[in-house]
């Protein structure tokens, strides 16, 4: 990999290489208590922060725009606006979609690290630059005064337990990442009173583990953090932090602290055109390869099934004389759990979406990740159809969030709804 053209990597390469970060991983797995994660936000340049947030088919339809506008695109990362590895299919297969289609491309990853490990193998066959490791501290009693909760599996930890936790893991990830001859960047935020003088530590603990080079950044003021007052580390303490810890690791100090989406040079604002782009993007709409759309529909007037409880789905196409019903399609039986989900992802491979008045997140999940959306609403076909096949935004008040018909984290594709 030539790092001489990652603007991360090299401080002439930001000033004429560009990089696109693909906003795909809404959720995160740990609170950090100088973060806030904002999504629909335009007006703040800082890590977790997106306008928007894609789906992995919507991520490489952006891409695809945006390369046709800007072309000293070099770099395809992932950072959020939560953790990559807090939504990891997504993330991984969007790596595998750009991957597929731009092999050429630099591709990389910044991640907390919790969940890390397990996927190791999976993106290291992608041809990955680097990743990146967010290590705050080693030393877990500095760690619980930097992170308010560690989610890691069903359970949420606090304190000394949470930050051992996460720790443990993210040496787990760093040790696996370097086996699999993978660079790995550490971000450490320099936070001053709690591990301005810790950086070095961390520093030697990394390098001792095979990291390649670390980036200290400083403190941001984030409204509505725990941290929001606290103060912010100046350029001389920085240099004193520097001088520590590059005594274990390479250092890189020249961090524009990007947006989830952000797109061109380091330091540079996204053009508005981007953000349009991004939009439509994540509309729903037709495309070649899926001109229709199925409706979950009892008598196929209304969008009133839920789509656990559909025997078959109508599939509508937008022809010369309007919009026209093709065929009621059969679904695949119930009772058949993720298998069922997957059969009736290929078996509906020709619509863009498929309607519902309800659905578990599991299936929703199944089938958004083989490209096939789902959006749970309620109205009349005819009022609703138009919209979708203009690539028009769905009025809100038809909107209704997949889940609302039970409890449940999933659905045993019974046919009677989530459970």
């Amino acid at each position: 990999m030539d790092f001489e053209k990652h603007p991360c990597f090299s401080s002439e390469a930001r000033h004429t290489t560009g990089r696109i970060h693909l906003p795909v991983a809404p959720n995160c797995n740990i609170q950090c208590n100088f973060c806030n994660r904002k999504y629909d936000c335009v007006n703040e340049s800082r890590p977790g922060v997106s306008s928007s947030v894609l789906k992995p088919d919507q991520a490489l339809t952006y891409l695809d725009s945006v390369l046709e506008r800007i072309d000293n695109l070099a770099v395809v990362g992932i950072a959020g606006p939560g953790d990559p590895f807090a939504s990891p299919e997504e993330t991984v297969r969007t790596l595998e979609l750009v991957h597929g289609k731009y092999p050429e491309k630099i591709l990389c990853l910044a991640s907390n690290g919790l969940n890390l490990a397990p996927y190791v193998e999976r993106i290291a066959k992608l041809n990955l630059s680097h990743v990146t490791i967010t290590m705050n501290a080693v030393d877990p009693a500095i760690g619980a005064q930097i992170y308010s909760w560690v989610r890691f599996g069903p359970h949420v930890y606090r304190g000394e337990e949470g930050a051992r936790i996460l720790l443990e893991n993210q040496t787990a990830a760093l040790k696996k990442l370097k086996e699999f001859g993978v660079t790995v960047k550490i971000n450490t935020v320099i936070i001053p009173g709690i591990n301005d003088a810790h950086a070095a530590a961390v520093a030697e603990y990394c390098a001792k583990l095979g990291a390649d080079v670390q980036n200290c950044i400083p403190l941001m003021h984030v409204e509505g953090t725990a941290f929001e007052g606290r103060e912010v580390p100046d350029a001389g303490t920085m240099l004193l932090v520097r001088a520590g810890t590059s005594k274990f690791l390479k250092q890189m100090s020249h961090c524009a602290r990007c947006r989830a989406d952000a797109v061109g040079l380091l330091g540079q604002a996204n053009p508005e055109e981007i953000v349009k782009l991004m939009a439509d993007a994540k509309r729903i709409k037709p495309t070649a390869e899926r001109p229709r759309f199925a409706v979950g529909s009892m008598e196929g007037l209304f969008v009133n099934r839920h789509l656990g409880e559909a025997p078959a789905l109508w599939v509508f196409e937008k022809k010369e004389d309007g919009i026209v019903l093709v065929e009621q399609r059969p679904t695949p039986a119930p009772g058949g759990g993720d298998e069922r989900w997957e059969e009736l992802a290929k078996n509906f491979s020709d619509c863009a979406a498929v309607l519902v008045s309800g659905c578990g997140p599991n299936p929703q999940k199944i089938l958004e990740n083989s490209g096939l959306r789902v959006v749970a609403l309620e109205g009349l076909i005819r009022d609703i159809l138009p919209y979708l096949f203009e690539g028009k935004d769905l009025p809100s008040i038809l909107i209704r969030r997949p889940g609302m018909c039970g409890a449940g984290k999933g659905c045993t594709g019974s046919g009677t709804g989530c459970m």
